[in-house]
């Protein structure tokens, strides 16, 4: 597919201008501990576990279609919100965006195979005229669908580790057939925000070991 940083940043503008039909891959699996399925955050030390629907409940929940951040937040009681208040926040230097497609943004990876930086925008295209997103910035989040038998879900995906490949098919797998006019992306802008912080909030965001969004497609 060529060099790092070589023909990647044609690719890019080839696909996010024109939206390619591609399956969202998911990353390797990666424990995260498991402890019984609490009601709130508050009950369980910020396990997440509750958060993520398996066999019969996929597809259903307050979690199932993610909008926003604040959209998902707002079903958590205010002990939640009081107990971890750094959980109900960004971090600093990080930009939650919503863009149609094609985005108008080119991505390089930072690392053949791991990790995708914004190279630059595509002139009067989404994420140029939206104007929260900069050359230079991260990807730490994108919003992906997971279709398992009948049923789907979209959720926010930590993404500092994505290829081009599977950044790709996260993009194509926000489609209209399944109630996705828009992709979320979760930006980490270098100078901003510490990294270290950064990835302890994007863990909030991470599908369980034994979950089908850790299944292959």
């Amino acid at each position: 597919m060529g060099t790092a940083y070589g023909t990647f940043a044609q690719i890019a503008t080839a696909v996010l201008l024109w939206t390619p039909n591609a399956a969202f891959q998911p990353l390797p699996a990666r424990s995260l501990g498991r402890h019984p399925t609490p009601s709130r955050l508050y009950s369980t030390g910020i396990n997440t576990s509750f958060m993520w629907n398996a066999g019969l409940s996929y597809g259903k929940g307050s979690f199932a279609f993610y909008r926003n951040f604040n959209d998902m937040m707002k079903v958590f009681p205010d002990e939640d919100r009081q107990a971890y208040p750094e959980i109900f926040n960004l971090p600093k230097g990080v930009y939650e965006v919503r863009l149609n497609k094609p985005l108008g943004i080119v991505f390089e990876e930072i690392e053949t195979g791991r990790g995708l930086y914004v190279q630059d925008l595509v002139e009067g295209g989404n994420a140029e005229r939206e104007g929260t997103i900069r050359p230079g910035d991260v990807l730490v989040g994108m919003s992906a669908v997971k279709i398992v038998g009948a049923k789907y879900e979209r959720r926010m995906i930590p993404a500092r580790n994505f290829d081009f490949d599977t950044m790709v098919g996260a993009v194509s797998s926000n489609d209209p057939k399944w109630s996705c006019d828009d992709v979320m992306i979760m930006v980490e802008r270098p100078g901003e925000a510490d990294s270290t912080k950064v990835d302890q909030f994007m863990s909030f965001f991470e599908p369980p070991i034994d979950n089908p969004w850790k299944q292959p497609q």
